[in-house]
């Protein structure tokens, strides 16, 4: 199964990228747990809430790529071998030296464990849009987070694509980056 991951920093259309990719490829997408934990225990977190949204993310992950039956409604899915996902623990890394200034041991531990075929970093050049969950709206932070994630891309292995413009060029930016993994297999 190939996996792509969309990170970057909050309002930067991650969810709707995923959303928009999963429907272009007729596949099933991982949706980001932080919302549905934040929505439902509150955005006044911890440190060790976000070791349990870690944990929350991975295990929709797993549960999803698991799974070889997805589907879409009643209708099988065409590439049930691409699967999008919303984040990873290297959003959970950012978010918590952000935040707290250091980061789980075992959120670092799963980042060496594992393993994505390609990440699409979303540039903030997207106007901030105000959501009950987003906490910087303004732009020098969201520039300087979308750095900090763009640094963790730079030094890592996978191949990794930046995703600028309006939503349709992103998109299209985006299939482009999927086709060519694609093509090489």
């Amino acid at each position: 199964m190939k996996k792509i991951v969309v990170i970057g920093p909050e309002s930067t259309g991650k969810s709707m990228l995923c959303e928009k990719l999963a429907a272009h490829y007729q596949t099933n997408w991982v949706k980001e747990y932080a919302r549905e934990y934040l929505l439902q225990h509150g955005k006044d977190y911890s440190f060790e809430d976000l070791l349990t949204i870690a944990k929350g993310q991975i295990e929709g992950e797993d549960s999803i790529a698991g799974s070889r039956q997805l589907a879409v409604g009643n209708q099988d899915l065409n590439n049930p071998n691409l699967l999008f996902i919303d984040t990873d623990l290297y959003v959970m890394k950012v978010w918590c030296e952000f935040v707290f200034g250091k980061c789980h041991h075992w959120i670092l531990n799963r980042i060496v464990d594992r393993k994505y075929d390609l990440y699409l970093l979303c540039h903030p050049d997207l106007p901030w849009v105000k959501d009950e969950l987003r906490e910087y709206p303004d732009q020098r932070t969201r520039e300087t987070l979308f750095h900090h994630y763009k640094d963790i891309m730079v030094n890592q292995g996978v191949p990794w694509v930046e995703i600028k413009g309006n939503y349709a060029e992103r998109l299209d930016k985006a299939v482009e980056a999927v086709a060519e993994l694609m093509d090489k297999g």
